[in-house]
């Protein structure tokens, strides 16, 4: 198999995606469209990943992809390929559903409890999990959940935290991929982001990361693993 994915700032981790990936043998193909702005062409994978970053899913004056990549995520999931977006991938496929993005309202950071809706826990993806789960978030834009697609997860601070697009395109507002190890190298990269957003975060990961972390790195791998087996 064959999978485009795209990274849309300098340190990108592909986490428990990673992991999922490389255990199915997926050739991938990447792409830095805030770098050079080149994206796949849509005939050119059999998957199609967009992970997260740090603009916002309408910064067009500086990421002037933005509207492109929203109509590939879109397009590429009502196609019914297996499609993923994470964080401002979610949001940038919302847009390119007709979804309204909203800036700075919704910020959330660290492990958070997540609640699968009905139709979450009856999806093949998301629906072996338990009924609520920690998962890693970092976040303060959110969307409104797109025309014809179904709502998967929730929770009071972001309601939309997952929808889906025909037979395989999904979408999270958390980072199921990072896993305590990302986790940690975001504490390296951006300690004064994360001190700001999470006062004393970095000083308590150790004890925060083995009550919330070790089962959160559990449900993002099962997550991974259940979206590859789509392919």
């Amino acid at each position: 198999m064959r999978v485009a994915i795209i990274e849309n700032t300098a340190i990108t981790h592909h986490g428990q995606v990673g992991v999922a990936l490389h255990e199915a043998a997926a050739t991938i193909d990447l792409y830095k469209p805030w770098l050079d702005g080149r994206l796949p062409r849509p005939n050119s994978f059999d998957a199609l990943i967009s992970f997260g970053g740090e603009q916002t899913a309408l910064s067009d004056h500086s990421h002037p992809y933005l509207p492109d990549l929203a109509a590939l995520l879109y397009d590429t999931a009502l196609s019914g390929k297996a499609t993923l977006g994470i964080c401002l991938g979610a949001q940038a496929m919302a847009r390119g559903a007709g979804a309204t993005n909203t800036i700075g309202t919704n910020p959330e950071f660290g492990w958070c409890q997540i609640a699968l809706t009905d139709q979450g826990r009856a999806d093949p993806v998301l629906g072996h999990l338990p009924a609520t789960f920690p998962i890693f978030e970092w976040h303060a834009d959110h969307f409104t959940l797109p025309p014809g697609a179904i709502h998967l997860a929730t929770n009071p601070a972001a309601p939309v935290q997952a929808y889906k697009i025909g037979r395989a395109g999904y979408a999270t507002q958390f980072h199921f991929e990072a896993n305590r190890a990302v986790v940690a190298d975001w504490t390296r990269h951006f300690p004064d982001l994360i001190e700001a957003h999470r006062p004393g975060f970095i000083a308590n990961l150790a004890d925060i990361s083995t009550e919330k972390g070790i089962p959160a790195d559990a449900h993002g791998l099962a997550i991974a693993r259940a979206w590859v087996a789509l392919i």
